[in-house]
């Protein structure tokens, strides 16, 4: 009776000490590694989980479908990636990216808080082929502006027949680069600027975070910035929450929400230090891009490619920070 007894509590005490020493491993995908603003970010956040009861440890990655592939291999217990690559594990959150969804920081940061919002916990957890996911939270990356060769290149209408370079992954840049006339070369994040700074494409849109550190400057000798942003840049963090404490992952959304004042601080130091030469267009063209965007972000919506209810999302927050938009009177989304 005894050994049993015994034998009992050396079993407990081993179920006990294997869920004590059990970390969560992260993957965390940033084109700068542990030197980027995001994985620095995500480092603030791993002190700050263990008052949730967190023990996690972060894997570095450059490479983020190797990032990708690790976490659907079970490798990590939550990854950090671009929303729209993580659009598959949350089709809500990671549809924050929408092309022409998000026009200025203010409006980015609003429609980040709604997201994160309590109201929308329900919204953030999908299970995809039988596994659960949540997601943790959300960081700004940054507005992603269109880069020309050729400066002489000033609208939409004379970069038709031009090579554009798309993440591959996202067919909904696919679609509205091809809507606009412009040839459709697929990329990946690790090479799309090279392929702009040798020639192999005329334009590509990306963010103040690859500026300087993919020296897009070298692809600009004769070329410009159009200053009107096409798409907004987040990244997911993504969690399998089986293999989190209960609770945790609205802590860390919470953490998140909090972190936005300082996030987006960031993001407006390196928008600064920008120093293209920027092709500024007349309102009127402005609001003749809204709208085709906004055209094309409504057909990818009825093809199910976006959350139609993250579209409301987006409206509203631009509607609140922009209440005399064109848009704001119209239904649709």
């Amino acid at each position: 009776m005894k050994k049993g007894l015994w034998a009992c509590g050396a079993i407990a005490l081993s179920v006990m000490s294997t869920s004590v020493q059990a970390k969560q491993e992260i993957c965390v995908f940033d084109l700068l590694g542990k030197a980027g603003e995001s994985y620095k970010l995500i480092e603030e956040w791993k002190l700050a989980s263990k008052t949730w009861q967190g023990d996690v440890e972060l894997i570095p990655y450059q490479d983020e479908a190797k990032a990708e592939q690790d976490f659907d291999a079970g490798k990590c217990d939550a990854v950090y990636m671009t929303s729209m690559r993580a659009r598959k594990y949350n089709k809500f959150a990671g549809s924050v990216d929408a092309v022409g969804a998000v026009t200025s920081n203010a409006i980015a940061q609003k429609a980040i808080s709604y997201v994160l919002d309590k109201r929308n916990q329900h919204r953030l957890t999908a299970t995809v082929n039988g596994d659960k996911f949540e997601v943790a939270g959300i960081i700004q990356v940054g507005l992603a502006y269109i880069f020309v060769r050729d400066k002489k290149i000033d609208t939409i209408e004379k970069a038709k027949g031009k090579k554009f370079a798309y993440l591959h992954y996202d067919q909904a840049q696919k679609a509205i680069v091809e809507s606009i006339d412009l040839v459709a070369v697929p990329s990946d994040i690790s090479d799309f600027v090279k392929k702009f700074n040798s020639g192999q494409v005329d334009v590509i849109a990306a963010p103040a975070y690859a500026y300087k550190p993919l020296e897009i400057s070298k692809g600009l000798t004769n070329g410009a910035l159009f200053n009107f942003p096409v798409v907004n840049i987040t990244g997911d963090l993504i969690i399998r929450p089986a293999k989190f404490p209960s609770g945790f992952a609205a802590q860390s959304r919470q953490w998140f929400v909090n972190k936005l004042p300082s996030n987006f601080a960031m993001v407006q130091r390196l928008e600064a230090g920008m120093n293209a030469k920027k092709i500024t267009l007349t309102n009127e063209d402005k609001t003749r891009y809204q709208k085709m965007l906004r055209d094309g972000r409504m057909n990818l919506t009825k093809q199910g490619v976006y959350d139609a209810s993250m579209m409301n999302v987006l409206k509203r927050a631009r509607c609140t920070v922009e209440r005399t938009n064109f848009e704001c009177t119209l239904s649709g989304e």
